[in-house]
């Protein structure tokens, strides 16, 4: 990931020696942690807590990925958008600026202001604690797409325990057909 390694050059170029192991342990150390600010977790972890040397690193960090825009669709997800799409769902985004969708070729698939009851709605999201826990708050069923840095993520409590785990946009689809049943919209992360 791009963030980790500037995270391990501004360590660096602070006198922080990091090697790999290093930033792969502190990234796994914050999303046990669940940890709202993944970056500034791994900093405060790589830099031993030490204020001034942290803040220098964060500045570092932000001057090198400054409009790294990290987002990625996942192999063969556009065509499984135009299937649901096909098969009449709806498709709602939530947390993804538009112009990103836009950018990725897939804004077309979605619906902005979805007037549908939350029970209706199947939310799909990497992370448990700011995607699956709120959507099940809401009542929504959920998919835990399990891929990237949160791969990792274990549910801590039944709040957390999403309807189904899926790996990759085959069984996304499979995950999807089952749960379906009465169903009008999807509301992907």
């Amino acid at each position: 990931m791009a963030v980790d390694g500037a995270i391990a050059a501004a360590c660096g170029m602070e006198g922080v020696r990091v090697d790999q192991a290093m930033v792969e342990a502190a990234s796994d150390e914050a999303v046990a942690a669940f940890a709202a600010d993944i970056s500034g977790h791994m900093i405060e972890t790589l830099c031993g807590g030490e204020p001034v040397t942290m803040a220098r690193v964060r500045q570092r960090v932000e001057a090198m990925t400054g409009q790294l825009d990290a987002f990625q669709l996942r192999p063969g997800i556009d065509a499984l958008l135009a299937r649901l799409q096909r098969q009449g769902l709806l498709l709602g985004a939530t947390g993804t600026p538009w112009g990103r969708l836009a950018k990725a070729g897939v804004a077309g698939f979605f619906t902005r202001d979805l007037d549908v009851p939350a029970e209706a709605c199947i939310f799909v999201g990497d992370r448990l604690d700011q995607d699956i826990a709120p959507a099940k708050a809401r009542g929504m069923a959920t998919i835990h797409f399990k891929s990237g840095r949160y791969r990792r993520q274990r549910p801590r409590s039944e709040a957390e325990m999403p309807d189904a785990v899926v790996t990759d946009v085959m069984e996304l689809e499979a995950a999807l057909s089952a749960l379906t049943q009465g169903v009008s919209s999807v509301v992907p992360e």
